[in-house]
């Protein structure tokens, strides 16, 4: 039977074909979870004006809807062209240069002034996603001298890959930097963090949060380049989450090694209790058709199966022609496939093991006993830990998480598995429960005669103190 309740999230991205409010008001309603901004468009007056909707609708809703910021990057650009583009032809030459030229068929200018200097003879720059290929004959201080392997039709401002290569780049550009103290003053639940190419990029990033006062902003390394693939453990210990961003990958590896690399970071970062964002091209046909291709529905499918904590849609919803039918179908995909799965079965048999602390002690402890009575967990949380813990380990059940916190409300909308309520601040564990009952019973989340499993941790208002389970038939 299929659940009305989802476990996998669902990402949209906003953009020009949400801006009336009746479109993403339906969006909301059909099943998103979190809204991203992608900073690589648009300006911050924009941006402004989009997350001031989102936040206006949320709230006329009641939805805990999440906001995610998605930087730019440590991006390579090629420069603009004469009549905006130029075709190359395969063996011809073609320069790259890092003076500020206008392009032509011969010649187009890149962002990154020390390109020259981090590539050499045969080296293989690929240009707009690969659909450009070029080989390196020789270089100079400003000038790397190519042949074209792959020609084609080359646009203004395409980006530039160099698989293979670590390029020595600074992480956070200056537009980045705006971009993140934009980002800070708005307040945004999520930061997914392009390029990421090692641990340190994820560290210097929380560092430069935390100094502008962001705290609390959960940090998602996209996946999107080889040095990642390298150094992924690192990466996954060091953020909050990942994200598969297979369009950027797809690039940097073989696109035949793509769905192998999906599963295994899933599985990573299930094991690490950490999340998992499935995305790019996922319904890319409902730009402009009303209904997913097989091969679409197959993948988000897939990616429920392996235990995304979430799915991501991109041009499909900021800038498609069908953006509500786009989250209707992912939301229909997603619940569909979720329930041929035996949750039940999988914790059994899981490898994954409880750590040693109270926390996740309880945590396993809760899931065990909600899947032997089939009862609905509640979890009672400051800073979100221990909902998300309980999610780790993919229970059956449906996980109610209760708090005080707007902020941690929202942020627990993108882990997998929990449906995140408000509740208020009581001064004894017995007004807490059933306070958390009621809350939950008004949501309609449970009915009198379930049974609730619910956690809390004492003293009351601490984070990270979850240390009580209570079964209660309500």
């Amino acid at each position: 039977m299929v659940s009305k309740f989802r476990k996998t999230k669902i990402i949209c991205t906003i953009g020009p074909a949400t801006d009336d409010d009746s479109v993403l008001r339906a969006m909301m309603q059909s099943g998103m979870n979190c809204a991203r901004f992608n900073f690589s468009h648009g300006d911050h007056e924009s941006h402004r004006r989009r997350f001031e909707q989102v936040s206006r609708l949320r709230t006329e809703l009641g939805l805990p809807i999440a906001t995610m910021l998605d930087t730019k990057g440590p991006e390579i650009r090629t420069g603009t062209f004469e009549g905006g583009c130029a075709t190359l032809e395969k063996g011809q030459k073609f320069v790259l240069t890092t003076k500020d030229v206008t392009g032509t068929g011969e010649m187009c200018s890149v962002t990154y002034k020390k390109l020259p200097q981090e590539v050499g003879p045969d080296t293989i720059i690929l240009v707009d996603d690969g659909l450009i290929a070029l080989r390196v004959d020789r270089t100079d201080d400003e000038n790397i001298y190519c042949t074209v392997v792959d020609g084609g039709e080359l646009k203004n401002q395409k980006g530039i890959n160099v698989p293979g290569v670590s390029l020595g780049m600074p992480y956070l550009s200056p537009k980045d930097i705006s971009d993140l103290e934009f980002g800070a003053e708005m307040e945004f639940d999520y930061i997914s963090a392009s390029f990421v190419r090692s641990a340190a990029d994820v560290d210097y990033l929380r560092s430069f949060t935390q100094s502008l006062g962001w705290k609390d902003v959960r940090i998602i390394a996209k996946i999107e380049c080889s040095d990642a693939i390298k150094n992924i453990d690192a990466i996954i210990d060091a953020a909050d989450g990942v994200m598969v961003a297979r369009g950027d990958l797809g690039v940097e590896v073989p696109f035949e090694q793509i769905p192998i690399l999906q599963k295994k970071i899933i599985r990573k970062c299930d094991e690490a209790g950490k999340h998992v964002i499935t995305a790019t091209q996922m319904l890319e046909s409902m730009i402009n058709n009303p209904r997913p291709t097989r091969a679409e529905i197959t993948d988000v499918a897939n990616a429920v199966y392996d235990g995304t904590s979430a799915v991501m849609l991109s041009g499909e919803t900021a800038a498609g022609k069908h953006p509500v039918e786009a989250v209707k179908a992912m939301d229909l995909i997603a619940r569909t496939t979720e329930s041929e799965i035996n949750y039940k079965r999988n914790f059994m048999v899981s490898h994954l093991h409880c750590e040693r602390n109270i926390t996740s002690a309880v945590s396993h402890a809760t899931v065990t006993t909600a899947h032997d009575l089939n009862a609905t967990i509640i979890t009672v949380t400051k800073s979100g830990i221990t909902a998300r813990s309980i999610s780790n380990y993919r229970p059956q059940s449906l996980i109610i998480g209760c708090t005080t916190s707007e902020r941690v409300c929202r942020q627990m909308n993108l882990s997998w598995g929990i449906m995140p309520v408000m509740c208020e601040e009581k001064d004894n564990t017995d007004d807490l429960f059933n306070h958390a009952v009621e809350v939950s019973q008004k949501h309609d989340l449970i009915e009198k005669g379930d049974t609730v499993v619910i956690t809390a941790g004492v003293p009351l208002g601490q984070a990270g103190t979850t240390n009580m389970l209570k079964v209660q038939k309500i």
